[in-house]
């Protein structure tokens, strides 16, 4: 049996230069623990269902969403021990420390600082689908993909961007308690200025507030490309924050 098998995708060509950092980061892991690395375009969409992705065609991040279920999905069934999905805006910047579990899946940790109405810094503990582990012998991944095609194919309406990645995985997580990888974190955009203004003030409240909140630091990270973007984030900023991170 071939033992793990790392899975990314991207439409082409990439949208922010600052992407092939992440991408890098990611290759450069899988390589130094000898894990096979597969580069996936526009076919990974090939194994979702017409119907879905004509329902989907004006939403391709919740299309994206399912497609990396079935690409992991196909990855087990081709023989690997264990696959993981990594998306194209997560960055391994501390990959000593950056060890698969010994559990038979794994999802992504996000712990988002954001502001409540009054202004107040609220920490929102939840799990993400930017990476994501899963083994042989794991008995989720086909309950979860069956879930979201399931939810995909009775809605009629618009769906929330996140409607079967976090916001699903979140939900069953509540419900099960799922494994979790601490080191593979997200940072939402006020972390993110916390740490790009940290060399000359230190550490911000909402990056105090985000390690306060976190199992530990991670090791590796989402970076969020969408919500930068929105943010306003310029491509020199993702470079400094990236050079932030990287020891």
């Amino acid at each position: 049996m071939k033992h793990t098998l790392v899975i990314q995708s991207h439409r082409s060509p990439l949208p922010f230069a600052w992407l092939r950092s992440c991408i890098d980061s990611v290759q450069s892991w899988a390589a130094n623990s000898r894990f096979d690395y597969q580069w996936l375009g526009d076919e990974i969409f090939d194994s979702v269902d017409e119907n879905l992705l004509a329902k989907t065609r004006t939403q391709k991040v919740i299309a994206s969403d399912l497609a990396r279920l079935k690409a992991l999905q196909k990855g087990l069934k081709d023989g690997y021990r264990q696959v993981v999905w990594c998306d194209a805006d997560f960055l391994i910047f501390n990959p000593q420390n950056f060890v698969l579990p010994e559990s038979t899946f794994a999802l992504g940790r996000e712990v988002w600082i954001q502001q409540d109405k009054n202004h107040k810094l609220r920490a929102y503990t939840k799990v993400h689908n930017a990476f994501m582990m899963f083994s042989q012998s794991n008995h989720f991944l086909d309950y979860y993909t069956a879930s979201a095609e399931q939810l995909l194919q009775a809605n009629q309406g618009r769906m929330p961007p996140q409607f079967i990645g976090p916001k699903l995985l979140t939900a069953l997580h509540n419900i099960v308690a799922c494994p979790v990888m601490e080191a593979a974190g997200m940072l939402s955009p006020l972390v993110i200025q916390d740490l790009l203004e940290r060399k000359e003030l230190g550490d911000g409240k909402a990056l105090q507030l985000f390690k306060q909140k976190s199992a530990c630091f991670p090791a590796a990270a989402n970076l969020s490309s969408s919500v930068t973007a929105e943010a306003g984030f310029s491509e020199s900023q993702m470079r400094q924050l990236i050079e932030v991170l990287t020891p």
